[in-house]
C-alpha cells in the first residue's frame, strides 16, 4: 500500500489531507506534537531519518510550524520550518529519492503591495516567521538541482470549523455561537476593515494534492484570489443567527495590523483545473452550524 507522512499532522490542513489520501487508499502516517499521531521532534535529524527509512512513503508533506509572525517564535519557528524542512529533504534524498516533498509556504513570505500575491513575486523577510518560510523554499530549489521532486505551495488563509479559537475566524464564530445562546459579552477586536481570504481548508488541501500531481509545475500559489474583510465576516456570522454584529463589538485602541490587505493570484493553480468550491458565505455557514 502506498503511504504519505503528514508533518504537523494535528493542524487543519492535516486532517483534511489525511481524510483525503485514505479515501484514495493510501496509509497515513501523521507526525505531530499534539493530539493522537506519532509523537516526534521535526528538528531531530535522526527521528526523521528513521521514520522516511522505515515506511519509504510515495509523498511527505511538511505542514509543521508557530502559524505566527511575532518574533518571540523565532526559535520555534526556526526548528520547526527551517531544521524540519532541511531533515526531510536531507532524509529523502539520502534513503527515499523517489519521494515527492510538499513544503508549506505562506503569502505573508512575499512583498506586498496590496495587489494579488504571484509565486513569481520578490519575498520579503518581514518578520521572524516570514524568514523561515523563505529559507525552505531556497533548500527545496536547491534540493530539486539535485534531482528531488519538491514543491512549494504559498497558502493564504483558510478557514475550517478545526480553526482554533485563536484565529479570528473562529474567535468571532465561537462568540457568536454563544450569543445565539444567550451571552451578552462583547467581542474585542482590532481593525475590522483589515481585507484577506477567506477560503476552506478542504479546498486548499486538495490543491495540494493536485500540485504535487505535477511534473513541470513545482511552484504555486493556493488561494481564492478574493477578499473579504473582518467586517464581512462579522455581517455574515451575525445574519445566520438574525443579530446586528454593531451590537456585540468593542473596537480596540491604538491597534496596528500588520498589513490592509492580502491576497492571491492563483492563475497557476487554475490553469492546473483547481478551483475553490466553497465560497465566502458558505464557509461562514459551515462553521457556524459544525
Amino acid at each position: 500500500m502506498k503511504s504519505i507522512i503528514i508533518f504537523g499532522a494535528n493542524s487543519q490542513d492535516g486532517y483534511y489531507l489525511a481524510d483525503l489520501y485514505r479515501k484514495q487508499g493510501y496509509e497515513v502516517l501523521g507526525v505531530s506534537r499534539t493530539g493522537n499521531w506519532l509523537r516526534g521532534d521535526i528538528s531531530s535529524f535522526e527521528f526523521v531519518e528513521e521514520i522516511v527509512r522505515s515506511h519509504g512513503p510515495a509523498i511527505i508533506f511538511h505542514l509543521a510550524a508557530k502559524s505566527t509572525t511575532y518574533h518571540e517564535a523565532i526559535f520555534e519557528n526556526h526548528k520547526a520550518i527551517g531544521t524540519g524542512t532541511l531533515n526531510i529533504l536531507e532524509s529523502v534524498y539520502r534513503f527515499h529519492p523517489t519521494c515527492k516533498v510538499f513544503i508549506a509556504g505562506s503569502g505573508v513570505q512575499f512583498v506586498n503591495k496590496g495587489e494579488p500575491i504571484h509565486e513569481t513575486d520578490p519575498f520579503d523577510a518581514n518578520s521572524a516567521y516570514s524568514v523561515e518560510r523563505i529559507y525552505s523554499v531556497y533548500l527545496a530549489r536547491y534540493f530539486r538541482i539535485l534531482g528531488l521532486r519538491v514543491y512549494v505551495g504559498y497558502l493564504f488563509h483558510h478557514e475550517s470549523p478545526l480553526r482554533k479559537t485563536t484565529h479570528i475566524s473562529q474567535k468571532i464564530i465561537q462568540a457568536v455561537k454563544r450569543i445565539a445562546a444567550g451571552s451578552d459579552e462583547k467581542i474585542e477586536l482590532g481593525d475590522i476593515a483589515v481585507e484577506k481570504e477567506w477560503a476552506f481548508a478542504g479546498d486548499v488541501t486538495e490543491g495540494m494534492a493536485i500540485l504535487v500531481g505535477q511534473d513541470q509545475v513545482f511552484e504555486a500559489v493556493i488561494g481564492t484570489g478574493k477578499t473579504h474583510t473582518i467586517e464581512d465576516w462579522l455581517k455574515i456570522c451575525f445574519a445566520l443567527i438574525g443579530k446586528d454584529w454593531r451590537n456585540y463589538i468593542v473596537i480596540r485602541d491604538g491597534f496596528a495590523a500588520e498589513y490592509k490587505c492580502l491576497f492571491s493570484n492563483p492563475s497557476t493553480m487554475h490553469s492546473l483545473g483547481w478551483f475553490p468550491k466553497i465560497e465566502f458565505a458558505e464557509l461562514a455557514e459551515l462553521m457556524l452550524r459544525s
